[in-house]
Formats: C-alpha cells, structure tokens, sequence
C-alpha cells in the first residue's frame, strides 16, 4: 500500500512540519480536527493552525508533551502532543495530536464494582457475627490452660492458635467493610512502583529477576499512595509466588493509553483511565476454572491462600475510579495484570 493511502487513512491526526513551523502534509484525521482541507492548511504555520509553536519542546528527538494547550474549531483545549523528528530532512518533524476527548471508541465496564459492594456486606456482616463471639472462646481456652493437666494443655493451646487464625482471617475481611471515600492526589507511579518493588522482593529467591519497562514521560496518576502501594506488593509477590522456586522474570510496564475509558453510572458516563501499570510473569498461571473468578473472595489456587488478596486489589483500585484486569498474553504467553488508572489534572 503506497505510503499515502497510510497516511490517509491514519486516524490519528498527524502534521509534517519543517524546520520553520510550516505545514507541508496533514491526513485525514487532521482535516476533520482542523475543519479545513488540506489546500486551506498546507502552507499555514503550526501556531496558526493550533495556536502552538511547538519551540518550547525539544527537537531533534522524539517526545511526547502531554497536557498541551492548542487551538481548535471549537476552542482552546488541552491535547498530548507526540512529535518526532524526520531523519531525511533535518529540522522537520512529524506531529501527532491526541485531543482530551469527552467521549470514544474504547470503553470498558468495571463489571466488579457490584461484586465489591457485595463483598464489603459479606464481611462486614461475618466480622460483626463471628470476631466478638471468637475473644470469648479464646479467654475461655486460656482460663481452661491454666487449670488444665499436662495432658489436656496442648488441645487448649490448638483452640486458641485456631482462634488466633480464624481472628487472623477476619482482620483481612475487615479490610472490605472499609467504605470511607481514598483521599486521592497526584502520584508519581514510578516512586510508587519502587518502593513496592523493594518490599515485596525481599525473601524472593536469587532466581527471580524483575525486568523495569517504563515510560519516563508519564504525567502524575490520580490515586491514593499508600492503596497502591498495596496493591502492587500484592501483585508483585503473586507473581513472585507463581514462579516458585526455578524462578523466572517478573516485568513491570507503564504506558500511557489513549483512548481507554471506563463506563461509569450504569453507562451513562465515562472516566477517562489513560494511566497503565501491568505486572507481568512468565509463570503457567492460574487454572482455567478459576481464571474467571480471580477477582471473587476466597477463590485461590494457592494450597495455603486464603483468597483475599486479589479481591482486595480490585477494591482498592475500584475505589480509586480505576479498573484492573487479569489476561494471558504474548507468544510465549505471560500472566499480565493490568491496572488502569486515572491522571491528575495538571495545575494551572
């Protein structure tokens, strides 16, 4: 297909300017942003066809300059500018534009959020039925100890270490009944992923490697430290575990997505969750039976989990206006955890 009929049919809208800012190529997706043919725009100056110059951000490189104020059709707005240099003729760059748009094709569902309210009932129910009921028996099995022959003391020790555990469990449950609203601000998530990863790595066996693949131009998330911290040593000693002992290649990703949003009140709204932070593993994964159910209170196929970890992932970043997703990808495959997030509005 000839270069042209590409470009064309491109549907980002992309600019090919020379070393002076004039326009010397535009697509399609261009015209239609503009709302001027090419005739009208080939010609122009960049800042007289967005109302930027583009001499404030690097050139002789590739960058990406998000949150960019330009000038459009229907008003100033905000857009990430993407702008790479042309190798054949010096000086001139080829811009794309990507528009904070309201509205667009990719939306998903977070079909999880009920199911988390449905857990958060579920515990705060059995916490309030079983935890108080439990410090009885405990006092009773120490009263019983301390009266007890030699014989009989280690089965009051067995109750109260099982009580202990069971206490243990609900403490975790607990977790879920916790329904006051994350206080959320700007994050750098590559700090966040540091330090999760320098926690969760610690009693990991030599043989697992972790493998860092960022974007450095990311702009700040929108999300609570301390949750996402959470969350991703959560995540990141999954992937430790799944591994096992032969070990393997944990990688950490972070993108930035145009385009992705999430449907919110009951479809009638959408948030915007341009932020991606994966964590990957080239382990064999959970079982297919269980696969669709990861996300649900205690579903494990670890022999000792307890099946709140990833439950507790997805409330923590549902409450945060993200998503998380789990998927099989890639040739081998991998297991992937994908958290979508969103940014925070940039200061003005």
């Amino acid at each position: 297909m000839p270069s042209e009929e590409l470009l064309a049919a491109l549907p980002t809208p992309l600019i090919v300017i020379d070393a002076d800012g004039i326009i010397h190529e535009i697509n399609g997706a261009a015209e239609s942003l503009l709302n001027l043919s090419r005739a009208a725009i080939v010609g122009m100056m960049i800042v007289d066809a967005i109302g930027h110059t583009l001499n404030s951000l690097p050139s002789g490189t590739m960058v990406t300059a998000y949150d960019q104020e330009i000038a459009l059709p229907g008003g100033r707005q905000q857009a990430d500018l993407l702008i790479a240099p042309w190798p054949e003729r010096p000086g001139w760059r080829i811009v794309t534009i990507h528009p904070q748009p309201t509205a667009g094709p990719i939306a998903r569902r977070s079909g999880r959020e009920g199911g988390s309210r449905t857990a958060a009932g579920a515990a705060a129910m059995l916490a309030h039925e079983i935890k108080n009921p439990l410090s009885g028996i405990s006092g009773a099995a120490q009263l019983l100890e301390e009266s007890a022959d030699e014989e009989a003391r280690p089965l009051t020790r067995l109750i109260r270490q099982e009580v202990d555990r069971v206490a243990a469990l609900i403490d975790r449950m607990e977790n879920f009944t916790d329904t006051r609203p994350l206080e959320c601000a700007p994050q750098n998530i590559h700090a966040i992923l540091e330090h999760a990863r320098a926690v969760a790595i610690q009693g990991a066996p030599p043989t697992i490697q972790i493998r860092e693949v960022y974007d450095p131009s990311l702009p700040a998330v929108l999300g609570h430290r301390d949750s996402l911290v959470q969350v991703l040593i959560n995540l990141i000693k999954n992937a430790s575990e799944a591994l096992g002992p032969l070990g393997g290649t944990i990688t950490l990703t972070t993108a930035y997505r145009h385009g992705i949003r999430m449907l919110t009140d009951h479809g009638h709204g959408r948030r915007e969750l341009p932020i991606e932070v994966c964590v990957c593993d080239d382990g064999p994964g959970p079982p297919h039976d269980i696969a669709e159910h990861l996300f649900d209170p205690f579903v494990t196929s670890k022999p000792t989990g307890r099946g709140l970890g990833l439950a507790l992932v997805q409330k923590l970043i549902v409450d945060q206006g993200g998503m998380v997703e789990y998927a099989r990808e890639g040739r081998p495959e991998r297991t992937v955890f994908r958290l979508m997030l969103p940014r925070a509005e940039r200061k003005k």
